[in-house]
C-alpha cells in the first residue's frame, strides 16, 4: 500500500510541475511576445501523455484509485485556489492602488499556483514521513 501511495504522490506531482511549468511558460510568451515557451512546454506535455498512453504498465498504473485521488488533490491545489486568490487580490489592489501600477492576473495566478504547488509537495512530504514513522510501529 505504501508503494502505490508514493507512486500515486510522485505522478501527481509531476503532473502538477509540468501544468506548472506551463502556466509559466505563457507568462513568458506574453512577456517575451514570442510563442516559444509556450509551443516547448506544449511538446513536453505531448510528450508525457503520449508516454502514458503508449506505455502500458504506466497506463495500467495511472488508471489506480489512488492517483486519480492525488490528481484531484493536486489540482485544488494548482488551480481553484490560485484562481480565486488571483482574483481577489487583484481586484483589492486595483482598489486600492488603482490600475496605475497592476501586475498582470495571470501572474498573480502563476504566484498562487507555485505556492499551491510547494504546499502540496511539502503536505505529500510530510505525511510520507509520517506513514514511515507508523509503519514500523504496526509491525
Amino acid at each position: 500500500m505504501q508503494r502505490v501511495r508514493r507512486y500515486a504522490d510522485v505522478i501527481a506531482s509531476l503532473e502538477g510541475l509540468a501544468w506548472l511549468g506551463l502556466a509559466w511558460s505563457i507568462t513568458l510568451s506574453l512577456h517575451r511576445g514570442s510563442t516559444e515557451p509556450t509551443l516547448a512546454w506544449l511538446f513536453i506535455i505531448g510528450a508525457m501523455i503520449f508516454f502514458a498512453w503508449a506505455h502500458r504498465p504506466m497506463r495500467l498504473l495511472l488508471r489506480r484509485y489512488h492517483v486519480r485521488k492525488r490528481r484531484t488533490d493536486m489540482w485544488i491545489h494548482l488551480l481553484a485556489l490560485p484562481l480565486l486568490l488571483a482574483m481577489i487580490l487583484h481586484i483589492a489592489i486595483e482598489t486600492v492602488l488603482g490600475s496605475a501600477w497592476l501586475p498582470s492576473k495571470v501572474l498573480l495566478f502563476n504566484l498562487f499556483a507555485s505556492a499551491g504547488w510547494l504546499t502540496y509537495v511539502m503536505t505529500l512530504a510530510i505525511k510520507s514521513v509520517i506513514h514511515g514513522l507508523k509503519q514500523p510501529a504496526t509491525r
